[in-house]
């Protein structure tokens, strides 16, 4: 028996995503943009990631944990606490 050719579309909208990893995807391209943030603003200000942890109160392996942009996991307290440490306000919204 044959194999049916199916057409690939290289429109993203076009493709079969399931809500689940869309929303995975997004996490993490969010995560990597408060990342990339984050640490911008430790090298304006000239800091350490063992200075930005005692800011934050927290583990050098926490500042590090916020930094990979990899890592989508990360909480509300603690990046509310990484914008304080660095006299930033975190603003999130619903659209």
């Amino acid at each position: 028996m044959a194999l049916k050719k199916q057409h690939l579309s290289s429109n993203l909208e076009d493709q079969p995503f399931d809500q689940g990893s869309l929303a995975d995807t997004t996490a993490v391209a969010i995560k990597r943009v408060l990342a990339n943030q984050i640490a911008e603003a430790m090298k304006e200000q000239r800091l350490s990631h063992a200075a930005m942890a005692r800011r934050m109160r927290a583990s050098q392996s926490a500042v590090d944990h916020l930094l990979d942009p990899d890592s989508p996991s990360v909480s509300l307290l603690t990046l509310t606490r990484a914008a304080k440490a660095l006299n930033k306000a975190l603003f999130l919204q619903l659209f």
